[in-house]
């Protein structure tokens, strides 16, 4: 949690990074020449200690890393230093080995091209849709590329065909002449960099069976090869991550994710639960209020609670209003009533269980919010490949989601959309409505305006024909008309 300390001047100053006294994250983001010059020096000399270092106003002499004696404890226990030398270690010793084939060695990592073309999907201007779909286009048969991108469009799933809020849920490419200028995500530049360095292009599945699309049908992805690319090992990551998990969070927001969230929202409140060191809360609130108001109310009057038990250690705090709370009890107050009227947000859920640090029962976490909850909107940001890091062991959210509650309790899934994913791992944002919500009673189509987005529907034939493409996993033969355009309009392989 955030400090309050008194300096040697005697000044009392509220400390949102351990070793800082001068870092706060509201002027970080706004320290354009700061930013542009780590980027910089990332991109010429992969000097990652130091970058985090000057982004975090971490010392005066920032060309000393080792001087920093700050234990990172995550999936490993690092200090800075550290991971430095094991950037600079490169790929030896199969440090970068994150692809191979079943049964077989690890794979040489992909070109830098198709690197930047997975960068490119989440960038802010470029429509993911077109942009994924692109990906896949222009991959070669059998490449790293094609698998990972085969992959990520058969678990991409959008309802814009009969959900109220139609094609308002494929969210557009930013307008390059915008008078609004988006808020500065510094976690997605440190990601995009660890990428380029970490020669990832993308998750593909963690094992050798063809990926499904949300249809159950199977996508045409290397079926005349005899054996698949899949992760070489779900469990392996870098000594990066560490890093970004105690100075960012555990998962990257995209510009689509944070838009979805706003638009799902309506106006209501946004419950950020075990929300950590506080980085979605921040972004969800740099989008809410400076992107213009939200249909149903004023986005400055938009709230966004961060509850989080303080169970878990960060060397950076991105808020400083974070409530210390248990979740079950904090939403089942005569106060919260439930959450009825907010939406749900669980980023990273703990898994829980016997041996682990957050014991309990494995699940528990999102099991006793499940039955806490009485609205009607729940977002959860998680693995989508089955390798156990988030809310249960043995099912992906969407899974438990059907088996659990989709029966009389009447959730649905209504989005499932890739994140910017960290080397090794494969993260993903899942939305699941019910009741009004869907469109029973008229009462999102009142808030909305369903007309509007009827009419939408109609007039933008060829936006919805990209996504229905992403949704039913389109091969790559297919489509060479729109691919052009696509090519043209995203540039994703220039």
């Amino acid at each position: 949690m955030v400090m309050t300390v008194t300096t040697s001047t005697g000044n009392r100053v509220t400390m949102y990074c351990l070793g800082s006294l001068t870092f706060v994250p509201s002027e970080a983001v706004k320290d354009e020449e700061t930013h542009k010059q780590v980027l910089q020096r990332l991109a010429e000399t992969d000097d990652f200690a130091t970058a985090i270092r000057t982004w975090f106003h971490l010392s005066d002499d920032v060309n000393v890393p080792e001087a920093d004696e700050y234990v990172y404890h995550a999936i490993a226990s690092v200090k800075l230093s550290q991971v430095q030398r094991a950037v600079d270690v490169g790929g030896a010793k199969g440090m970068h080995g994150w692809y191979r084939l079943e049964g077989g060695d690890l794979l040489p990592p992909p070109p830098q091209a198709d690197i930047e073309s997975y960068i490119s999907i989440f960038l802010p201007s470029t429509a993911t849709a077109s942009a994924l779909t692109a990906f896949q286009s222009n991959a070669k048969r059998s490449s790293i590329r094609l698998r990972a991108a085969t992959y990520l469009l058969s678990k991409r799933y959008i309802a814009s065909d009969d959900h109220p809020l139609g094609n308002q849920l494929i969210i557009p490419k930013t307008k390059k002449d915008s008078k609004t200028p988006l808020p500065c995500n510094p976690y997605f530049d440190f990601w995009a960099w660890s990428c380029r360095n970490l020669e990832w292009c993308g998750p593909v599945p963690i094992s050798s069976s063809l990926p499904h699309n949300n249809n159950g049908e199977e996508t045409q992805q290397n079926e005349n090869d005899e054996k698949k690319i899949i992760l070489s090992n779900p469990r392996m990551s870098h000594h990066i991550l560490p890093i970004f998990m105690h100075h960012f969070g555990c998962a990257v927001p995209s510009h689509e994710s944070l838009s979805l969230l706003k638009l799902f929202a309506r106006g209501r409140p946004i419950i950020d639960m075990g929300s950590g060191n506080g980085y979605w809360t921040f972004m969800l609130r740099q989008y809410l209020h400076s992107l213009g108001p939200s249909s149903s109310s004023s986005s400055s009057q938009q709230k966004v609670y961060a509850v989080d038990n303080n169970q878990s250690e960060w060397r950076v705090m991105w808020i400083d209003d974070t409530i210390i709370a248990d979740g079950v009890r904090w939403l089942s107050s005569p106060v919260h009533k439930g959450g009825k009227d907010m939406v749900l947000l669980l980023v990273y859920p703990i898994v829980g269980g016997e041996g682990s640090a957050a014991g309990g029962k494995e699940g528990g976490f999102t099991r006793e919010l499940m039955k806490a909850y009485k609205g009607d909107t729940i977002a959860v940001v998680g693995t989508q490949n089955g390798n156990g890091y988030t809310g249960f062991k043995g099912v992906t959210m969407d899974e438990y989601m059907e088996r659990e509650w989709g029966g009389e309790e009447g959730w649905r899934r209504v989005v499932q959309v890739p994140l910017p994913s960290f080397a090794g791992k494969d993260e993903a944002l899942f939305v699941f409505q019910r009741g009004e919500a869907l469109g029973g009673g008229g009462a999102i189509g009142e808030a909305e305006g369903t007309g509007k987005a009827k009419k939408k529907k109609k007039k933008s034939g060829k936006k919805k024909g990209v996504e229905a493409e992403n949704k039913h996993g389109k091969d790559q033969g297919e489509g060479k008309e729109e691919e052009e355009e696509e090519e043209e309009e995203e540039g994703a392989d220039e």
